[in-house]
């Protein structure tokens, strides 16, 4: 990064969009990882009542418009949000029009791409190791962690790159949720907007475009250099 803006390849203005949108996506992935293989575990190897309604609740994301996501994060995270007052009274904590809103309104938007891939994985993982795992006396954390999660890493990789790219370009619920404000919540796609706006910008846009289109497509085949990594070293393994 320091190359880039060294060489003056970026106006300090695209820079600082540039320089947010990688912050706010390796932010919104350290939430996603926990979350993600959490909920993706609890989906694919329990039964519950509700459980239809959770899974439908965690893929409405990739359904609703986003900018109906960033409303409804603004009512429920906002200052005055439902939740967001009580944190903001609790810990001092304002998630709307800054950096940290965000990460939550990613978050919410590259959920239901990392859920559904490493839920496929743990589906995938043969149930019969585990069972044997268990009856030779191992506990449950221990076949999770020795049998059940390195089985599902390449999904887990996957999940986790998708999610990271999906950050990367997320525009609707982010201009909702924390609005357009250079340097603070201004990622790579709403400094686009602003400059597709603006007449004589194009030049702007276009670099800004092909920095998103470089950085989503190197992430995606690092993904999947580092999911065939895996499966080969567990092929190995067996």
């Amino acid at each position: 990064m320091d190359l880039i803006r060294g060489l003056n390849l970026l106006s300090e203005y695209e820079y600082q969009a540039l320089i947010l949108s990688i912050k706010v996506s390796l932010f919104a992935v350290a939430w996603l990882i926990p979350i993600g293989i959490s909920l993706a575990w609890l989906l694919a190897k329990k039964q519950f009542m509700g459980k239809s309604i959770i899974d439908s609740l965690i893929h409405l994301p990739l359904v609703l418009p986003p900018v109906v996501i960033g409303y409804l994060l603004l009512v429920m995270m906002g200052r005055k949000g439902i939740v967001g007052e009580w944190i903001y009274d609790t810990f001092g904590i304002s998630f709307a029009f800054n950096w940290k809103g965000a990460v939550i309104a990613s978050v919410v938007v590259a959920l239901p791409l990392m859920v559904r891939a490493v839920r496929l994985s743990f589906e995938s993982v043969d149930s019969k190791l585990e069972q044997a795992a268990s009856t030779l006396g191992a506990s449950s954390l221990k076949v999770f962690f020795t049998i059940t999660l390195p089985l599902t890493l390449p999904g887990i990789i996957t999940g986790t790159m998708l999610a990271f790219a999906r950050s990367l370009g997320e525009f609707g619920a982010t201009i909702s949720f924390v609005s357009n404000i250079p340097g603070e919540t201004q990622t790579i796609p709403l400094a686009m907007y602003t400059f597709i706006e603006t007449p004589g910008s194009e030049l702007e846009a276009m670099r800004l475009c092909a920095i998103s289109i470089v950085i989503a497509l190197g992430s995606l085949l690092i993904s999947e250099w580092m999911s065939r990594q895996c499966a080969r070293r567990l092929g190995e393994k067996r």
